[in-house]
């Protein structure tokens, strides 16, 4: 855990002010947008290919932002780099497949099942694309270098599980709240599918909603760390971030404005650690805890 301190601290002793505040304020405006003037329920109304588009461009246009205030700020001439310009179009191109994909394949003539195991299935299938496309880039601009983090060599478990327990009391906290309990559990969604709704099927829906932030980690600490830093070093982290936070705009307020904090935070551990395992179990850990407070904020 200590090292994990150091690596923040040091990060926030040397990243440029001026990137950083102008960030920040660029994600806040962001925020504030999207929930004043509904802009993720507006999107995810559109049908595709314009789903599709509209979150191409919103990404496009945050990540690209961090970048820019690189170049005012920092002098930097990373846009005069042909492959990072490709890349940095190549970034929100696959994520805003993974935000407007949809999937309808035929398990059972049980209506309400086969809606049960699309759902379940969704997730996983995602994971297998992303990491798919993932591949293909990595072997198209560094396939001589280890895959955007998949490595445990400088993996300890022990300080992502002291990050969890301090998450317990936010999570608790959190659980009592109206827009939260609207969101958690996640398997509110599909319960009604399925009578009885067993253990076994909470079980797979869970562990399926679990692996989607395997490709989540692989994809924003992973290859928009890591990929990036090759480019511009540590400063990859704060471009990152402000993407991340874009895709939590359907999320409640105060979990979309923490996933910028919080993907500050795992940046720099995947920059410094060179692995995505650490943030992949923080990050999933969260998740359950999460999917558990809202079990237990509808009880009581």
């Amino acid at each position: 855990m200590k090292k994990i301190v150091e690596y923040v601290r040091n990060y926030g002793l040397t990243v440029n002010k001026w990137v950083l505040l102008f960030s920040t304020l660029f994600t806040a405006v962001a925020v504030f947008c999207n929930y004043y003037f509904h802009l993720n329920r507006k999107i995810v109304q559109l049908d595709n290919p314009w789903e599709y588009l509209a979150w191409f461009i919103l990404f496009l246009a945050a990540f690209s932002f961090g970048y820019l205030l690189q170049r005012i700020f920092l002098g930097s001439p990373v846009f005069s780099n042909k492959k990072f310009r490709q890349l940095l179009v190549i970034a929100p191109a696959i994520f805003a497949w993974k935000m407007s994909a949809s999937f309808q394949f035929f398990f059972t003539v049980d209506l309400f099942k086969n809606e049960y195991w699309n759902a379940v299935v969704y997730w996983p299938l995602k994971v297998v694309v992303i990491t798919l496309l993932l591949l293909l880039v990595h072997r198209a601009y560094n396939r001589d270098e280890a895959f955007y983090g998949i490595t445990t060599k400088q993996l300890s478990i022990r300080p992502y599980v002291i990050m969890l327990l301090l998450m317990v009391p936010l999570i608790a906290a959190a659980s009592t709240q109206k827009d939260f309990l609207q969101m958690y559990p996640r398997w509110q969604n599909v319960s009604y599918l399925l009578q009885p709704d067993t253990g076994v099927y909470k079980l797979l829906y869970e562990l399926s909603y679990g692996s989607d932030f395997f490709s989540i980690e692989l994809f924003f600490r992973g290859f928009l760390v890591l990929q990036f830093a090759r480019f511009v070093g540590k400063e990859a982290i704060l471009p990152m971030a402000i993407f991340y936070c874009t895709i939590h705009f359907g999320k409640p307020m105060g979990e979309c404005i923490s996933s910028y904090f919080g993907g500050i935070i795992l940046g720099i551990v995947s920059y410094h650690s060179r692995t995505i395992f650490g943030g992949f179990l923080v990050h999933v850990g969260i998740a359950w805890l999460m999917e558990l407070g809202g079990y237990l904020g509808h009880q009581f």
